[in-house]
């Protein structure tokens, strides 16, 4: 049987693919005010303003293609059960060739229905442009992402994911994003951790640090790992 590698994605992961990060120098939160375009709050006060930003988002993404990064993960699938835990709202991992996709904070191409949560509509390159007055079955939509000020309901399921890994990765993230940081702490003990990062946050010891972009970090993380037999 495969073993079971989970790996943890952040804003890094994209970052080589041109998805413009957050957090960083020169971020999405320098250009614009986190709590008007990324809050309940906002959406509340100014959807039209909401709708607007997650437009560009989806401009920016239609644009960019996978990194080596996401194509090596997809190509560990031949010898892991592979599993992704995804801060990311891009749909790069899966446009890549990755099966198991897990999003924490949403996605961008895809809206749901303001009034039923479970009503989750996929948008298309050639109409992916929304407004407080766009209705897909009779229904007002908004963006399919985790707002600030909003309970991210992935993360339950994210801890089971990690809790039965046999290897854990974590790749471009700071570990300061909660809940997703605290995914680290459900890892079994004796299962290896390996953490990709150029600017990597202070870990436990005991993790693999793999300094580099997610690019050659994945190379590096799979040639380590052919130094383990894939199979138990």
């Amino acid at each position: 049987m495969k073993k079971k590698l989970v790996i943890s994605t952040g804003a890094g992961m994209s970052a080589e693919s041109g998805i413009a990060t957050f957090r960083d120098a020169g971020g999405l939160w320098e250009q614009y005010p986190v709590m008007d375009v990324a809050s309940a709050d906002g959406f509340a006060r100014n959807p039209r303003l909401v709708h607007s930003f997650y437009n560009r988002r989806r401009a920016e993404l239609l644009k960019a293609s996978p990194n080596a990064g996401h194509l090596g993960l997809a190509e560990l699938e031949k010898d892991y059960d592979v599993y992704i835990i995804t801060q990311n709202v891009d749909d790069l991992h899966e446009r890549a060739g990755s099966h198991n996709v897990l999003h924490l904070h949403g996605e961008l191409m895809k809206v749901r229905a303001v009034d039923d949560d479970s009503r989750i509509y996929t948008l298309t390159p050639e109409s992916y442009e929304t407004t407080p007055d766009t209705v897909i079955d009779g229904h007002r939509v908004r963006p399919h992402i985790v707002f600030f000020q909003e309970a991210v309901p992935n993360i339950e399921p994210a801890i089971d994911l990690v809790e039965q890994a046999d290897v854990f990765v974590v790749i471009g993230t700071s570990l300061n994003v909660y809940p997703a940081a605290g995914l680290l702490h459900y890892v079994r003990p004796g299962v290896p951790i390996y953490y990709i990062d150029p600017h990597p946050a202070t870990v436990p010891a005991g993790v693999h640090v793999i300094k580099t972009v997610a690019s050659e970090g994945v190379t590096i993380l799979a040639r380590e790992l052919s130094g383990h037999r894939p199979e138990e």
